[in-house]
């Protein structure tokens, strides 16, 4: 059936016992090893291979490789996947998630990125004619949908173009695996994809699904052994599955859409991500909000994002609602990237002398783990304000990469 669980029913089947094995915690359960019963990830044929199986069927795929390392462990994957094929130049939208550009420089891969626009400061997807450039000197195309924003990339252009050239296409769908329902799902037009379950899904952190089709099936298999944790965790695996087999709540989608027009949110793809526009007013709002208990994904400095899934109340979409009627919104800034020119030798500086100097290495918020200075933009005060508040890649202790003054 398409909503049982074989792992959760394996783990549920075991019996009490002894352990001499790990975990140091000793008491079993369902946080266990690879035992004589529960199958093993590394080669399944019980338990594991079935819901893969089944997974694989949902997703689109020809096969499903559960991840207990996040997202990120599907990326290495993939783009891996790509190196042994021979494929040496990828194309990658320049704000792709910072595993996309972190794995290609691991595997030796070229991230080649295709310029992004920004609109009120939202990166835009890119459209057919920026990916028929861009597939023009890659071996293969990366592209993120949904974006962080709640956009579609444009994936039947990206799609049929690819076919054209024979050239294979990779998704991230880190932030879409709650859409396998529909037909913007990434498993009807890639040829590897990655599923962050636990993003829009109920599975736990971590859990995730890296799927394939066709010969790249065999490579992506041989590529997550790689990079696929050796000691993987059972309650996520059982966690994963679940969620992928977690029924559709049109319900919950119909009232977040109604939501967003009630509340003037951005006008987005995706039901699930509720993006306010608060401007210079993003901290205030998020700390009244939070002194109320309710949280958000991410502050970007111009906007509030809230995710949602099958899972999120009604009852709660009425709290967060009643609250931001109560928050004043500002004006968006929309800050254009200002390039410097690169020099031989790097620095660390503190964020507040690094005003005016050339970034040397990719930094930006974490959430969402995008870009906000590229190596080769100049660190403006706005930037560096933003850095500054914490939850930042990119940066060491409090300071930033640039290039040294000549």
């Amino acid at each position: 059936m398409r909503n049982e669980g074989h792992i959760a029913a394996m783990l549920d089947r075991q019996k009490k016992h002894i352990s001499f094995h790990t975990p140091g915690h000793k008491r079993a359960g369902a946080d266990i090893t690879e035992l004589s019963y529960s199958d093993n990830l590394t080669d399944p044929s019980g338990a594991i291979r079935r819901a893969e199986e089944d997974t694989a069927r949902i997703l689109h795929a020809d096969r499903s490789y559960l991840l207990t390392d996040g997202s990120t462990a599907g990326i290495y994957s993939m783009i891996y996947a790509l190196k042994a094929a021979g494929k040496v130049r990828l194309a990658v939208p320049a704000y792709c998630h910072a595993s996309v550009k972190n794995a290609c420089r691991v595997t030796g891969v070229q991230a080649a990125e295709y310029a992004t626009r920004r609109k009120n400061g939202i990166p835009l997807q890119p459209s057919a004619e920026e990916l028929a450039d861009a597939l023009q000197n890659a071996d293969a195309l990366l592209m993120t949908s949904p974006d962080y924003y709640g956009f579609f990339a444009p994936l039947q252009a990206a799609r049929a173009l690819c076919t054209a050239v024979n050239k294979p296409l990779l998704i991230d769908g880190a932030h879409g695996a709650h859409l396998h329902f529909t037909d913007m799902h990434a498993g009807f037009y890639a040829d590897m994809w990655v599923d962050g379950a636990h993003k829009s899904l109920p599975a736990l952190t971590q859990g995730a699904v890296v799927s394939a089709k066709g010969a790249w099936a065999q490579l992506l298999g041989e590529a997550v052994r790689l990079f696929r944790t050796s000691s993987p965790s059972y309650p996520i695996m059982a966690s994963v599955e679940r969620a992928v087999k977690y029924p559709r709540n049109e319900a919950i989608e119909r009232a977040a859409e109604a939501f967003k027009r009630e509340l003037c949110a951005v006008p987005n793809d995706d039901w699930s991500k509720l993006l306010i526009a608060f401007g210079e007013n993003c901290d205030l709002a998020q700390a009244y909000l939070e002194s109320k208990g309710v949280y958000p994904e991410f502050n970007d400095g111009n906007y509030l994002m809230f995710y949602l899934s099958p899972c999120t109340k009604r009852a709660h979409l009425k709290k967060l609602a009643a609250l931001l009627r109560k928050i004043p919104r500002g004006s968006v800034e929309d800050e254009a990237a200002l390039t410097g020119e690169r020099g031989q030798t790097r620095t660390w500086l503190p964020l507040n002398e690094a005003v005016g100097r050339v970034c040397a290495s990719e930094c930006g918020l974490f959430p969402p783990c995008v870009p906000l200075l590229r190596s080769g933009d100049r660190v403006t005060q706005r930037a560096a304000a933003l850095l500054s508040k914490g939850g930042a890649f990119g940066l060491q202790n409090g300071m930033i990469c640039v290039y040294a003054e000549e």
